[in-house]
């Protein structure tokens, strides 16, 4: 196992580390605005770290800047995993890619593909045959059913339903 090393110790950095503690030997943090004893400096210090630190997670809930974090992190030689909380259920025919997560409870059907940096937040479920699109979060409670294609740096909010593709849409409008 390895050490882990996480930009932003926010709620949603908490959250990941969790998740992460299941597969990492140890877990540290970097963060402008907060300190503690497992806060190493500030987010823009990444760089000095990566030989204690092979891997690395930027932690923002924010598409666009989870986004540039990422693509920051592999440039400078961290590896961002993927990352799925035992709590979790992705389909052994799924694929996560680089930098996605799976968070407790959190579903990923037969073949979708959640790609880099995606988020599956607490109790959302991505149906079979989906395509979650780069730094797009499905937030607690999302469900987008079987079929669809999520563009890069969609946020399906929490509740939201993106019916199936192959469905015409009923009722009232949904919310993305």
């Amino acid at each position: 196992m390895e050490n882990l090393l996480i930009l932003g110790a926010g709620g949603y950095g908490r959250t990941v580390a969790e998740t992460a503690s299941f597969s990492f030997d140890h877990i540290a943090f970097l963060d402008d605005s907060q300190t503690g004893e497992d806060i190493l400096g500030i987010c823009g210090q990444y760089e000095s770290f990566l030989s204690r630190f092979p891997y690395a997670y930027p932690a923002f809930g924010n598409n666009e800047l989870r986004a540039s974090w990422l693509k920051r992190l592999t440039l400078a030689g961290f590896f961002v995993p993927a990352m799925v909380h035992p709590r979790a259920y992705v389909s052994p025919s799924a694929v996560l890619e680089p930098g996605a997560v799976v968070l407790p409870m959190g579903c990923v059907g037969t073949r979708t593909v959640v790609r880099t940096g995606a988020i599956i937040n607490m109790g959302a479920v991505a149906d079979h045959d989906c395509d979650i699109g780069a730094y797009c979060h499905l937030a607690p409670g999302a469900v987008v059913k079987a079929g669809n294609v999520l563009p890069p740096r969609t946020k399906v909010d929490s509740g939201c339903v993106i019916g199936r593709a192959a469905e015409p849409k009923q009722g009232g409008p949904v919310h993305v």
